[in-house]
């Protein structure tokens, strides 16, 4: 994904449907770990976008799409940030949207630096804090999938089936090739 691009996701909907979640990272490096989430978004075919938002180096473009996320319609918005990480809660300051964080491991500390920045947020500054790394991007997609199916039966119904599968996946022993 070029720096500049920006994109909609969502299988069968992306030409169609506005998106629903909103999926930023703090700079190119970051999709490496995002991405699993929004490969989450894409198998359940839910609208989302994907766009690079830096708190340190472009304020601005965190300003205009937290202030402007809820009324282009997104319903919850997937943080992530490795290191000072504070994309998370400076987009929450600024939205009434759901925000999740994801820490993004860092190579100085593994991510511990990010998940104690995004998880320690002042109280009226709510950020749903998931796992470090591709664990957390899986579980903040799952998560805000979630919340969508509140109000979606037919999402509610996505989301129960590939929970399903997951539990389908599961060997009831273990091989004994490995």
């Amino acid at each position: 994904m070029a720096t500049k691009e920006k994109r909609t996701i969502g299988r069968k909907n992306a030409k169609t449907a506005a998106p629903l979640i909103g999926i930023i990272m703090g700079s190119q490096s970051d999709w490496a770990t995002m991405r699993f989430g929004a490969e989450v978004l894409e198998s359940l075919d839910i609208p989302h976008e994907v766009r690079i938002v830096s708190a340190h180096r472009t304020p601005k473009r965190l300003y205009e799409y937290a202030q402007g996320a809820k009324g282009r319609g997104l319903k919850v918005i997937v943080a992530g940030a490795g290191g000072a990480a504070h994309l998370p809660g400076m987009t929450a300051s600024l939205t009434e949207l759901p925000v999740f964080g994801v820490p993004v491991e860092s190579q100085a500390l593994k991510g511990q630096d990010s998940l104690l920045s995004i998880v320690q947020m002042p109280a009226g500054i709510p950020v749903g804090t998931l796992a470090i790394g591709k664990a957390g991007a899986i579980n903040a997609a799952l998560l805000a999938a979630a919340v969508l199916a509140l109000t979606d039966a037919k999402l509610a119904k996505r989301l129960a089936a590939y929970r399903q599968r997951q539990t389908d996946a599961v060997a009831h022993a273990p091989s004994r090739e490995g």
